[in-house]
Order: structure tokens, then C-alpha cells, then sequence
């Protein structure tokens, strides 16, 4: 099976490669990249001429809720959302039902991901049974099963001992550990960002601090124990400083930003629209600009969606009653494309690394290159294509986004796994 895609703008940020090619794709993988290719007869041919090819985008920080939670989504509903989006593979984070703290339940997501996924399926161990944060997960048990990194997202591991012998017993295996970095008492009942807009809405607020004091810590015991921490959606500009003069000294410290703390603020909790309401929290503009201007330096070094399906019903009633997390695999590249590299922010090139490149590096996950020989896993865009968001079109079982009616310019066009064109 061939095929051969033909006159596009190739960005490879793994090679540094960015012009018009031909990328020739033979059996699952890159066979070769250049100008004016030819192929043998039987080949299908794709004409991309004025679209963008890229290394398959990657997020690394996604809800698939299967096992267990079903009805907010599936790998079957997940997948096909991550296609549509322009993702070729997620790394699904543990805190299904029951917990991934077992190599049955590894097991389990990845026998249904082979059935039913339509992208390639990464799943993330827990650090702690449970989720509970008291014993440790059968780390090495996990990493044999094919898990890529620990994480007990959602929660964090307050026990500092306890992370720490976490950080040691994952260093064998070269895996990072995902932190989820919230003091839960200084985060206690706040259910939007501390500062002016909580105040004068009359909302408890979360200060930045809950988050900082969390990162300062986790920097502490990676440098104690070299062991790579990677930081989940980061959020203030005091941990990306942190962050910043931590790689700056060579501690393996690595962050991702979600979409939704770069383009929204906590001026947006002003509409008590239960869909603004996550963890952590929109923060202020000061601190949307700080994770933009990490984000194009590579202090931070992806973008992940934190992609948080939910019920109907776990986002009715009151705004502090209401679960966190919104949906993102469906809207993050179209709203990145338009908000941040069509209005000038950020440029392309940077934002195909952040989403191919820097992950794949991140987690040692395969692809992120259009090198020969690298699995055919390709996103293809067209920075032309307008685009109105929609939640009653979205393949996730989820709806809760607060971008429902935007408008822009620049998506997804085609997404490739293997060689496989998927039609989610």
C-alpha cells in the first residue's frame, strides 16, 4: 500500500526541513521526501498543493474516561474526535474507573484502543493507588504494560516522600512523571482564579500560588533525584520564572499549556458559564501573556488539550457546583491557528513543533519527524479553511466547551495514521 502526497508546504521541525515537497508514504511509513517524486502504478496520489504537511500532531494530555466513566466518552468517541482534530495519537491519563494503577486495566485500554481507536492510543499509570495518594502504583508493572509516563492528574501527590520514591523507582525505566501540581489546601473550595474578577463576583478564589508552591517543590525533588518531571497546564507566570531558571540549571523539568489558558482569561468567568470552570483556573491576561511568550521560547514545550469530557448534567446548575474541564481535541488546532499564528502571535513552524516534535520528545513516543523511515503518522492543514465551532457536531461525546460560536480561519484538512487516511 502507497501513497503519495504531493506539492505541499512541509514543515519538519525534527529535521528543520520547511518547503514545498512530496512525501511518498510505503507501507505505514515515509519512504522518501522530495521534489517531484514519482510513484508506482496503483499509488494514490493526494494533491496538497497549498496545504501544510506536518509530523502527525500529539496531544499527551487527554481524558479518554474508559473504563468506567462511558458516558462522558470512550476510546471509540475519543479517537474520532482526536482525528478530527488533527491528533494521531493521545495519551490517555489514569483516572478511569476502575484507576489505570494495574497492568489489567493498561491491558484492558489498549486491547480497546486496537479494536475501536482509530488513532494510536498511549496510556499514562497512575503514581499512586487509587489515585488515593498514600502507596505507590506498581510502577514498573505499568511500564511493562506500555504505559509512558505516571501521573495521578486530576490530583496531586501532597506526600513529598512519597513522590520522591516515586521519581526514584520511575528513573529505570526513563519515564517521566506528570505532575498535576495543586496544593489542595490552598486550593481548598476556590473555584475560580483569586484576584479582582473573583472579588468582585463574589466567588472564592484559587490564588497562583497553590499551583507555584507545587512546581517549586517537584523542581526541588527532580533535581534531587534527576528524574524528569514534566508540569501538566500550566498556568501562571510565576511557574513558568520557576520553570525557566530550572532548565536554565539543567534540571529535567519539561510543561505543557492548554489552548484555553492562552486564549482565555478569568474575565471570562464573568458570564458564570459553567464551561469556563476548570483546573486549574483561567488566570489573569498578565498570565496568558507569560505562557504565550513561553510557549514561542520552549520553556514550555508542548501543547496539550487537557481534554476533560463531561455529562450534560455535570455541567448544569450553579458555576461552583459545576465539574471541571472542558473538551479541546476538536478545537485546540483550529483555535490556535487562528488566534495565535494567524493574528501574528506565534508562527507556524513553532506551533507544529509544540505540537509534534516537542510531545513525541517529551514522552519518547514514536513519530514527530517525517524522516524516512518514521511511521507515516501526518497532519495536513489548510490555513484557509473557515471554521465555525459547534458543539452539536463534535464526534466527542462530550459538549462542554466555552467556544461554542467562535469563528476562524485555518484547520485540520486531512489526518494520517500509518498511512491510513482516517475518516472520523
Amino acid at each position: 500500500m502507497s501513497l503519495l502526497i504531493k506539492n505541499g508546504r512541509v514543515i519538519d521541525p525534527a529535521s528543520g526541513l520547511d518547503g514545498v515537497q512530496d512525501v511518498l508514504v510505503v507501507d505505514g511509513r515515509i519512504a522518501k521526501v522530495g521534489k517531484g517524486l514519482k510513484a508506482a502504478n496503483g499509488t494514490e496520489v493526494v494533491e496538497a498543493a497549498g496545504k501544510v504537511l506536518c509530523p502527525g500532531f500529539i496531544d499527551i494530555h487527554v481524558h479518554l474516561r474508559e473504563p468506567g466513566y462511558e458516558y462522558k466518552e470512550t476510546v471509540a468517541t475519543g479517537t474520532r474526535a482526536a482525528a478530527a482534530g488533527g491528533f494521531t495519537a493521545v495519551c490517555c491519563m489514569a483516572n478511569t474507573f476502575p484507576v489505570n494503577d494495574n497492568r489489567a486495566v493498561t491491558d484492558y485500554i489498549l486491547a480497546k484502543a486496537r479494536v475501536e481507536g482509530v488513532v494510536r492510543v498511549y496510556p499514562i499509570g497512575a503514581v499512586t493507588r487509587n489515585l488515593e495518594g498514600t502507596q505507590l502504583a506498581e510502577l514498573a508493572e505499568l511500564a511493562e504494560g506500555g504505559c509512558v509516563a505516571f501521573s495521578d492528574d486530576g490530583k496531586c501527590v501532597m506526600n513529598a516522600e512519597l513522590y520522591r520514591r516515586a521519581m526514584e523507582y520511575a528513573l529505570p525505566f526513563g519515564t517521566p512523571l506528570i505532575s498535576h501540581a495543586e496544593d489542595c489546601h490552598l486550593a481548598f473550595r476556590g473555584v475560580m482564579n483569586e484576584g479582582l474578577v473573583s472579588t468582585e463576583l463574589g466567588l472564592t478564589g484559587q490564588p497562583a500560588a497553590a499551583e507555584e508552591v507545587m512546581i517549586a517543590r517537584d523542581i526541588v525533588l527532580a533535581e534531587l533525584t534527576g528524574a524528569h518531571v514534566h508540569m501538566a497546564h500550566v498556568s501562571t507566570a510565576g511557574a513558568v520564572r520557576m520553570i525557566r531558571e530550572a532548565k536554565a540549571r539543567g534540571v529535567r523539568v519539561s510543561a505543557e499549556v492548554a489552548p484555553h489558558h492562552l486564549l482565555l482569561t478569568d474575565e471570562a468567568v464573568r458570564s458564570y458559564d459553567p464551561n469556563v470552570k476548570m483546573a486549574p483556573p483561567l488566570r489573569s491576561k498578565r498570565d496568558a501573556e507569560a505562557l504565550l511568550e513561553a510557549l514561542a521560547d520552549g520553556t514550555i514545550d508542548c501543547v496539550a488539550t487537557d481534554h476533560a469530557p463531561h455529562a450534560v448534567s455535570d455541567k448544569e446548575g450553579e458555576f461552583a457546583e459545576a465539574a471541571n474541564g472542558i473538551v479541546g481535541l476538536e478545537t485546540a488546532v483550529p483555535l490556535l491557528l487562528d488566534r495565535l499564528v494567524r493574528a501574528g502571535a506565534l508562527d507556524l513552524p513553532t506551533l507544529v513543533a509544540r505540537l509534534s516534535t516537542g510531545p513525541a520528545r517529551l514522552l519518547n513516543l514514536p513519530g514527530g519527524s517525517l524522516a524516512p523511515g518514521a511511521s507515516a503518522d501526518i497532519t495536513i492543514l489548510d490555513l484557509e479553511r473557515p471554521w465555525t465551532v459547534d458543539p452539536a457536531t463534535f464526534r466527542s461525546r462530550g459538549r462542554n466547551t466555552p467556544f461554542g460560536g467562535w469563528t476562524g480561519i485555518g484547520a485540520p484538512w486531512m489526518t494520517i495514521v500509518g498511512g491510513a487516511r482516517i475518516t472520523a
